[in-house]
């Protein structure tokens, strides 16, 4: 029996896959758990007009995200922070800080965009900003005794 892939199947195939497997299979796992759908000639135009609908809008995502790189690239954020004696400062520079410092700046990036761990140094850092697809750059992060 051939059905159209909705979810990823291990061992079976991936989103969007028209595979062979037997009715049973089929009728049991795969349709009542809506990991696939049987395979009529209506389901597959249907389900290949929303794959390129699909493809067409993720390019133009991926598109806008590498023009907020480009702007983003290169940009140095200053947090002024108390600090002891020795360089260490009271508190931590978050990813959440970083975020919103990037939004007063005009760019909207999320925390779980940006990879770093909390900074407790004064000094100058660099912290990594990853959305996905390959798509990274770095931010310099300037910590400042207030």
């Amino acid at each position: 029996m051939k059905v159209i892939l909705q979810k990823d199947v291990k061992n079976v195939g991936k989103v969007g896959d028209v595979v062979n497997v037997s009715k049973g299979y089929a009728r049991n796992y795969l349709f009542p758990r809506q990991l696939a759908a049987l395979a009529a000639e209506e389901n597959v135009h249907a389900w290949e007009h929303l794959k390129k609908a699909a493809e067409l809008k993720k390019k133009k995502v991926v598109s806008e995200r590498k023009k907020l790189l480009e702007k983003i690239a290169g940009t140095t954020l200053v947090f002024k922070m108390v600090s002891g004696d020795k360089e260490k400062i009271f508190g931590s520079v978050t990813a959440n800080d970083v975020s919103r410092e990037l939004e007063v700046k005009g760019f909207s990036v999320d925390k779980r965009d940006i990879r770093m761990e909390p900074i407790r140094l004064l000094g100058q850092h660099k912290i990594e900003v990853n959305l996905g697809e390959n798509l990274t750059t770095e931010v310099t992060v300037v910590i400042e005794k207030e």
